[in-house]
């Protein structure tokens, strides 16, 4: 499986992280999407003359380590499962193929427009220094002293670019999240997020359509929250969960 996807994405064109810079979205809107990974092949076959694919030091999936950061009673899960609007994931992330490591900072409007803020740390922290807590104080209505460790999501990522408009395009499977002693891994699982400054016509989405794969938005953070804490409440994602559960349940053949 992962030897063929290798395989359609070196019929890509590649594009590098300087050309990147032109599409970071910052400011933007999203849509996911998620789906069995045996889907990927046909995707990336349907996608192919619409993107262009990201490569590093010859890479074309890069490995992602991200630590998230919360209160100790979890409150940023909390906000986003009551279903408050104007919320705030914090994590540092590192980008393993690049050497790469950012302290960032997501925020979610009540109009749905996702922001994202970021510094260069290139350590993971476990104690804020003086620039971080600068930053979370100005980008975060958050004491940084009461944001500690909360849990890991790994995975690895494609990341396409569209060819004609201002649109990212992330792939993400390999899926595992980390908190302790517990280890969960949802390989057969991948995240599609279609990232653009406005909501618009795209022709990912229109591959979602053509192939019956129904948009359903869910955070990463609070998936792995709800398979790392068994007492956690998780009522409001439970449809999400259920049908996350459904994909991974079964292996779907594809032609």
């Amino acid at each position: 499986m992962l030897q063929n996807i290798h395989n359609i994405l070196n019929n890509y064109k590649p594009i590098s992280l300087e050309e990147m810079d032109s599409v970071k979205l910052m400011d933007r809107t999203d849509t996911k999407f998620t789906f069995h990974i045996n889907h990927l092949p046909q995707v990336l076959e349907l996608a192919k003359k619409y993107y262009t694919v990201f490569e590093i030091n010859n890479k074309r999936i890069s490995d992602y380590r991200t630590l998230y950061y919360d209160t100790a009673d979890l409150d940023m899960y909390n906000i986003h499962h009551t279903g408050k609007l104007n919320r705030y994931k914090v994590r540092h992330r590192t980008y393993v193929d690049s050497n790469l490591g950012f302290l960032e900072v997501k925020y979610k409007n009540n109009k749905g427009k996702t922001f994202k803020s970021r510094i260069k740390e290139p350590e993971v922290l476990k104690i804020w220094n003086g620039e971080s807590v600068q930053f979370l104080l100005k980008k975060t209505p958050y004491i940084p002293d009461t944001l500690v460790p909360a849990l890991w999501v790994n995975y690895s990522r494609i990341t396409l670019v569209s060819v004609e408009t201002k649109e990212r395009l992330t792939l993400d499977l390999n899926l595992e999240f980390k908190k302790g002693d517990i280890d969960q891994k949802l390989h057969k699982l991948v995240i599609a997020e279609v990232k653009q400054e406005k909501a618009k016509g795209s022709p990912f989405i229109g591959i979602m359509k053509q192939l019956h794969i129904r948009e359903g938005s869910i955070s990463k953070y609070c998936m792995a929250v709800a398979y790392t804490e068994p007492n956690i409440k998780t009522n409001r994602f439970k449809e999400k969960l259920l049908n996350i559960k459904k994909i991974l349940s079964y292996d779907i053949i594809t032609d």
